[in-house]
């Protein structure tokens, strides 16, 4: 009889999650938390259905690979820049005093030593998902303190790196401490500088070369190899498997195939980030936490208000002002994914056992539910913040300073650049507009890129990639595909992305006309017809036919095409 036992299990983690994620988003949680709940109902510390942890967590593992690997791939230097004193001063201060705190909170818990550390770096790190979903819900994702707390998050997720390649010194792999300190460092700077090396001179050629195929299969299939076969490179060398994926993504995020390659990983990386949470979940020991409640919850009671107090001083250090800095640190004042992958590998190196890994677990999620709640009080408290010593006159001071203001328009997205996104660039760039191009051909986008031009490789249908675009910023959204199905997507997700901008289709046919305006297309171009009509003009006029009478008869032509209901046509005589 055939063994189906894995896929079984996969069967019943996916239920769950599913199961999870939909009641965790009716009471307006983050999904994640859905999916823990859920290990732990599937878990073997709960009655009811159990699935079996090692399988599981063996496809978990994939999960951690492609988290750590989107992030080294969405990684920007860029972003960093835009609010580099506050993120990397701020988190300068921030990171190793919540690490101290951390500690201490473990050590008052009678951890060991190493445990307490773990615990610390923990800590340190917030979810960036949790802050970007409130911020999303509040409407607030371009705000100011939206950009340095997600500016924090990018100097806190980096900082898992070095926490990552330390903790063979806390697994006391090697006698001096000294000593072992400096292998493991040497031993991640070796690593970082040879994928950087190799890497750079190798992946890009080889992702160009698979991408002319025009093969989405051998072009995902490279990128999987890429990602996986460096982490188990860094797990042979001594390191974390996570930490060689994130090295990985590091080396693919310098190459213009990095859009792309987050739009093909996006769901994989969902999926198996999936399992990770919920076999998290599934070492949840409920009747352990409930007889640990006192630790628990003030473990949570340390996290919440130290990390509060920590981020909210570190970014008033900053020179940002003080109702910023308060939202950002409330945003902040938890802890997430990425101190999960942490307890992952020190379980796994045997610095923390399950007892203490749950406990971290039920912290985070209790930190995380929280955070909402001290939302709400967020007027109230940044009354508090503006009558701390120092802070009117440190913000009287920088009155005259210029503040962080997030990138401008570029005017335009350009989803195609065949003979008719061509022209609408050249047009846009004599016009002195800016525009970016998403295109599928990596010859062209090596070239824009060459001549300056913001240039993105991949499918104009995916999300991913409109949004690393910046399409939420634009005016237009023109989408001159001649693939029916990516222009099609292309259309209705620039609509869903930015309800604000115009979104201009191509279609190859009088059928698809009333599909893209469906779609969400606020105005549909046919070239062929638009051709015609100008060898109609250009006709009548031959013909002695008078200017304004030609005009009517092309019009009237137009409208009974793009509107056969005999509705008029949308113009635009602004742009």
């Amino acid at each position: 009889m055939e063994d189906i036992r894995l896929v079984v299990d996969l069967v019943l983690a996916l239920g769950a999650a599913f199961l999870g994620g939909v009641v965790a988003q009716r009471l307006g949680q983050p999904v994640l938390l859905g999916y823990v709940v859920a290990g732990v109902l599937i878990g073997p510390n709960t009655p009811g259905l159990v699935a079996d942890f090692e399988r599981v967590q063996l496809l978990a593992n994939l999960g951690v690979a492609f988290l750590m690997f989107a992030l080294g791939v969405e990684f920007s230097f860029a972003e960093l820049r835009r609010v580099r004193r506050a993120a990397l001063v701020g988190g300068g201060i921030q990171i190793p005093l919540t690490v101290v705190l951390g500690t201490l909170g473990g050590l008052a818990a009678s951890w060991s030593i190493e445990a307490a550390l773990l615990l610390g770096g923990a800590f340190a790190i917030s979810s960036s998902i949790v802050a970007l979903k409130l911020l999303l819900g509040r409407g607030e994702a371009d705000s100011p303190q939206a950009r340095v707390a997600l500016g924090l998050g990018v100097v806190q997720d980096l900082s898992l790196v070095p926490m990552l390649a330390l903790l063979p010194v806390l697994a006391g792999e090697g006698g001096n401490l000294a000593l072992s300190l400096l292998r493991s460092l040497g031993i991640a700077a070796a690593a970082l500088a040879a994928v950087i090396l190799l890497g750079t001179r190798l992946v890009p050629p080889l992702l160009f070369a698979v991408a002319r195929t025009g093969s989405r299969e051998l072009f995902l299939l490279t990128v999987v190899l890429i990602a996986l076969g460096t982490a188990v490179a860094s797990h042979e060398a001594g390191l974390s498997l996570a930490l060689g994926a994130f090295l990985a993504g590091l080396v693919v995020s310098e190459s213009e195939f990095d859009s792309h390659v987050l739009a093909e990983i996006g769901p994989l990386r969902d999926l198996f980030a999936t399992l990770f949470f919920v076999a998290l979940g599934m070492l949840i020991e409920p009747e352990f936490i409930i007889d640990h409640a006192s630790v628990v919850l003030g473990l949570i009671a340390a996290l919440v208000v130290g990390k509060l107090l920590i981020v909210g001083g570190a970014f008033l250090a900053a020179g940002v002002d003080h109702r910023t800095a308060t939202l950002a640190a409330l945003l902040m004042a938890q802890i997430g994914e990425f101190s999960f992958v942490l307890a992952g590998v020190g379980l796994g190196d045997g610095i923390i056992d399950r007892h203490q890994y749950g406990l971290i677990l039920a912290v985070a999620l209790g930190s995380i539910l929280v955070v909402p709640a001290l939302l709400k009080a967020g007027p109230s408290l940044v009354a508090v913040a503006e009558r701390l010593p120092g802070v009117a006159a440190q913000e009287a001071s920088q009155a005259g300073q210029e503040p962080d203001a997030p990138p401008p328009s570029q005017h335009a997205v350009i989803c195609g650049f065949g003979r008719v996104g061509a022209e609408l660039g050249a047009a846009l760039e004599g016009a002195g507009l800016g525009y970016v191009v998403v295109e599928i051909n990596p010859a062209i986008v090596r070239s824009l890129r060459r001549q300056g031009v913001r240039a993105f490789y991949g499918d104009a249908g995916a999300d991913a990639l409109l949004l690393r675009a910046g399409i939420e910023r634009d005016r237009e959204h023109a989408v001159t595909v001649p693939a029916p199905v990516a222009a099609h997507a292309a259309s209705g997700h620039g609509g869903d992305l930015n309800p604000r901008i115009d979104v201009v289709a191509r279609a190859a046919t009088s059928g698809e006309v009333e599909v893209f305006r469906a779609a969400g297309a606020d105005e549909v171009v046919q070239p062929e017809l638009e051709a015609g009509l100008e060898f109609v003009r250009h006709a009548l006029r031959r013909h002695g036919i008078p200017t304004r009478d030609a005009e009517t008869i092309v019009e009237q032509r137009r409208s009974s095409f793009y509107q056969p209901d005999g509705s008029q046509p949308t113009f635009h005589e602004d742009r």
